[in-house]
């Protein structure tokens, strides 16, 4: 049974399933597989050095699907940002026609790229924060619940809540992220009135990832309670998979006198990162992870996960349709 949402319509898309826009994880190799199994593939822009190296990663991509994929424009707090025009200004003239955005102040870039007719999957933590990218034009919302890996937002509001709460305000379509592996979960954030799920852990967690196999292995033995939460402190707080480096940081954090990023900033470094999608050591520095590696078992390809997660929707929406008896037999 296809799927037909708003976000498979919009998309041309198979499976209402997006592919989270990780840094140091959103390459063409990842983007393509999750395109051609069916799903919406994501390069992440700030994984590349400078806009030209976008273009590169862009059309190599197109090397290796044919279907649609999009591109991540996150907006980070920084001293020395980025040339985010240039990054979208790339994908304008390379021909995607679909951008998800988060971050700070992302109107000038929304702006750009609704311009030229560009479909925008928005980011937001809290409905008053989807409410302002609603007024910016933005065709999609994706909900992030305090489940997800990275930017969590300050008001630890879960899936449960935030998504019904989208359901009852907000005009916008919007897909469901954070917490989600499997097609029970696809099941229920559509029947919670999301159009589609992001997916980045999960997807982390596939042959055709660019990190590390022992990287992989480590989400596979994980459990749900082996993520951190850091930079409380700061109100920029991050969720990460619980290691030896977020265990110091948060020991700074707590108690610290001084109360001076520059006492953490070695820490959560995002070099060191990247270092650990490259040498393999789960310890050897700071990375994302959702609650979700709790649900994680297994090492699949991109198509055998997308076609299990399709699968398993659909029998549980069955499933639960077949609930609700006959009127003539009540």
């Amino acid at each position: 049974m296809p799927f037909n949402t708003k976000l498979t319509k919009a998309l041309g898309i198979k499976v209402p399933i997006v592919q989270g826009g990780m840094q140091w994880v959103g390459y063409a190799e990842l983007a393509s597989a999750v395109s051609n199994a069916g799903g919406l593939g994501i390069l992440t822009a700030l994984t590349q050095p400078t806009p030209e190296d976008l273009r590169k990663e862009i059309r190599k991509c197109k090397t290796m699907t044919n279907k649609p994929f999009g591109v991540n424009i996150t907006l980070l707090p920084s001293m020395n940002a980025p040339d985010y025009g240039a990054y979208a200004q790339v994908a304008i003239d390379e021909g995607i026609r679909i951008v998800e955005t988060a971050g700070n102040s992302p109107g000038p870039v929304i702006k750009k790229l609704k311009a030229v007719g560009t479909i925008i999957l928005h980011k937001c933590t809290t409905i008053r924060h989807a409410q302002s990218a609603i007024k910016l034009g933005v065709d999609f919302l994706s909900i992030d619940g305090f489940e997800c890996a990275g930017h969590v937002g300050e008001t630890d509001i879960t899936n449960f809540i935030l998504l019904s709460r989208a359901r009852q305000s907000l005009d916008v379509p919007f897909i469901a992220s954070g917490g989600f592996a499997d097609g029970q979960g696809l099941a229920a954030a559509l029947s919670l009135g999301a159009e589609g799920i992001n997916m980045g852990t999960r997807f982390m967690c596939t042959v055709e990832a660019p990190i590390h196999k022992n990287i992989k292995e480590e989400i596979v033995r994980a459990q749900e309670t082996d993520t951190e939460l850091v930079l409380r402190r700061w109100k920029n707080t991050s969720r990460l998979y619980k290691n030896k480096v977020t265990d110091a940081a948060v020991k700074i954090e707590k108690e610290s006198k001084t109360g001076k990023f520059e006492e953490v900033a070695p820490y959560v470094s995002g070099k060191r990162g990247r270092e650990v999608f490259i040498n393999g050591d789960p310890d050897y520095g700071v990375w994302t992870a959702g609650q979700v590696i709790g649900l994680i078992h297994d090492i699949p390809t991109c198509d055998e996960l997308v076609k299990r997660i399709e699968r398993e929707a659909e029998e549980t929406l069955n499933k639960a349709s077949a609930l609700i008896a006959p009127a003539s037999k009540l």
